[in-house]
């Protein structure tokens, strides 16, 4: 099959690669065999699916978000994170003990992913195993792809929203042996932050990751608060990363989200073990909690890429969260004379930043199944004559899911 259309891939940071009326080939199971400058006069009797003037974009990785916060998206952005979480977060995730409720959210949930262009997530459930399965189910059925987790935590948490150690162990092992059904979502373990888990299970998850090989994610240096709430409770670590380091959970694989604060030697540890930061700059914003220092990251070697932080974040649609970081980056530079991001650099953070975590190349990469979305901008696009890269940063700013025709991911079309 060829896809023809306007071809915009971001194989490096700030690098664009742009084929004008340019084609993807692609074999029967949706692999890339190659990226065409035109289509071919002879097709050899393969489909052709022709776009037109629409471009034709990689799709999207939500590489942090919160599933069962979705029902309170842009409630609480008056209150700083210790206080949102006991306010508004704990008592909503509170609701997907029921998994019946956890349906009907997470269906709408991966149904909006879906239509924003967003096929490949990092993602945490809440701390019920039933409602996890639930949201695994729905992100697969609707042809997301990635990885989920089942939050641990056994501490200052809420009466309705708390394990016993024992209980959190037990039920992670029961969900791990479920989740061997899925073919496209996978396990990650999950302590929701260093607050809410004991030594006990944070040892407990270490054990699981060295014996399974399991990747992890948590939260890191998100707010100045946290930060001395960690300290008091870890006061033999000198820095929050410490706090995961010495049970065996800062390693390759490892994806922090924030980073806020995190400075030199913070970041210096990130490079050295092969961790990720997720920039969540609109949920950084509406809680108050600052502005990450992104271009020092990516400076010193730090693997960076983007997050909706749903729902400290109110932005699914991961576009609009590229602008987003766009305009967080523009706010520190402005403190601190650090370069901005360009609209071609927040492009790459959503999308091949995101693709190297799962383990594939870069743009779009051939010999990999497609993931990629077709965006007509004919609605926004202006003046006639305008350049592939300035199409895209138009696209980034203005667009909406409506605006998107086609959605692909693992190779078949899901939209």
């Amino acid at each position: 099959m060829f896809l023809k259309g306007n071809l915009i891939a971001a194989p490096q940071l700030g690098v664009l690669d742009c084929l004008p009326g340019g084609c993807l080939h692609l074999a029967e199971d949706g692999t890339v065999l190659e990226l065409l400058p035109r289509l071919p006069e002879d097709v050899g009797g393969e489909p052709v699916l022709d776009f037109g003037d629409c471009l034709v974009l990689q799709s999207f990785c939500d590489m942090h978000l919160h599933g069962p916060q979705y029902p309170m998206v842009g409630m609480g952005m008056d209150l700083p994170l210790l206080d949102w979480l006991q306010t508004y977060a704990f008592p909503v995730e509170a609701r997907f003990a029921d998994p019946t409720y956890a349906r009907t959210v997470y269906r709408r949930l991966a149904g909006e992913l879906v239509a924003g262009g967003t096929t490949r997530v990092v993602m945490f459930s809440s701390l019920h195993t039933d409602g996890t399965l639930v949201l695994m189910e729905e992100l697969e059925r609707a042809g997301v792809t990635g990885y989920v987790g089942k939050v641990s935590m056994d501490r200052n948490g809420a009466p309705e929203l708390q394990e016993t150690t024992d209980d959190a162990c037990r039920e992670l092992l029961r969900w791990l042996e479920a989740c061997g059904e899925f073919r496209r979502i996978r396990p990650i373990l999950t302590p929701r932050f260093t607050p809410s888990c004991t030594d006990a299970l944070m040892t407990f998850l270490g054990k699981l990751a060295a014996e399974r090989g399991l990747p992890v994610q948590s939260h890191l240096s998100e707010n100045v608060a946290e930060m001395e709430w960690v300290r008091s409770l870890h006061p033999d670590c000198r820095q929050y990363w410490e706090t995961y380091a010495k049970y065996g959970l800062w390693k390759p694989g490892t994806v922090m989200a924030h980073c806020v604060h995190s400075d030199g030697r913070e970041r210096a540890a990130m490079a050295e073990h092969g961790v990720l930061a997720v920039h969540c700059a609109d949920s950084n914003g509406n809680l108050c909690s600052g502005t990450a220092p992104v271009r020092a990251m990516l400076r010193e070697g730090v693997s960076v890429a983007l997050g909706s932080d749903i729902a400290g974040g109110a932005l699914l649609y991961m576009p609009q969260v590229a602008a987003a970081s766009i305009r967080a980056s523009k706010v520190r530079a402005m403190a601190d004379g650090s370069a901005f991001l360009t609209a071609a650099e927040a492009y790459y953070l959503a999308t091949t930043a995101g693709q190297r975590y799962f383990g594939a190349g870069d743009g779009f990469a051939v010999g990999q199944k497609l993931h990629a979305v077709v965006l007509d901008d004919s609605r926004f696009s202006g003046d006639a004559g305008c350049s592939l890269p300035e199409r895209l940063e138009r696209a980034l700013y203005r667009s909406a899911p409506a605006d998107l025709r086609a959605v692909f991911s693992e190779g078949r079309r899901i939209r």
